[in-house]
């Protein structure tokens, strides 16, 4: 009997197991394939947004692991340039390079200065895999059709990518309501 409760117990293992296997969800496969990009020695991508309050144009990087990440993009007319590495970076501006930290110091005249908005973009960037990571928490759920997995964000979901925290001089960021949003994410060979 020992041998049969053994056998047993090996069969009911393997059908659990099989089992959770096929009830992996889109949400899991999204992230794993996140995870495996992330852990490539090095990748590029191109980024575009839609939105119906502004139209950036496309942004490009280049990141290898543990190294350095190089991104351009659009704002308005102008190409930006920075680069990044461990919290830590820089900027072009019109007058050369210049360090994240210096650039997002406020310049104290009140107005919108781009290059303060962009270094502190900058500063908390994420890097594609981690950001897909992040959005695919966000999702409701992702199911695959085609070539692609995609799925409503959350409201939750889509206000945390909508806010951009408080205003000039202590003012409260607009509230958000009736956020919606949707992501779609393409995977191959198991890599995002």
């Amino acid at each position: 009997t020992d041998m049969t409760s053994l056998i047993m117990l090996a069969t009911t293992l393997a059908a659990s197991t099989s089992l959770l296997a096929a009830d992996s969800s889109g949400k899991d496969d999204v992230k794993s394939a996140a995870q495996k990009l992330a852990a490539a020695d090095n990748y590029s991508w191109t980024t575009t947004t839609e939105s119906s309050q502004f139209k950036p144009g496309p942004s490009h990087g280049k990141t290898e692991k543990g190294g350095y990440t190089c991104i351009d993009f659009s704002m308005q007319d102008n190409t930006i340039e920075a680069v990044l590495k461990g919290g830590k970076g820089a900027i072009k501006t019109e007058d050369g390079w210049q360090s994240l930290e210096d650039a997002a110091k406020n310049s104290g005249d009140g107005g919108f200065n781009p290059r303060m908005f962009i270094a502190r973009r900058m500063q908390t960037y994420k890097g594609p895999a981690a950001e897909a990571e992040d959005i695919a928490g966000k999702a409701k759920e992702l199911a695959k059709s085609d070539d692609a997995y995609s799925g409503d964000l959350t409201e939750e979901g889509a206000k945390s990518l909508m806010a951009f925290g408080a205003r000039r001089g202590g003012g409260q960021a607009p509230a958000i309501s009736n956020a919606k949003g949707s992501a779609k994410f393409w995977i191959k060979d198991g890599v995002l």
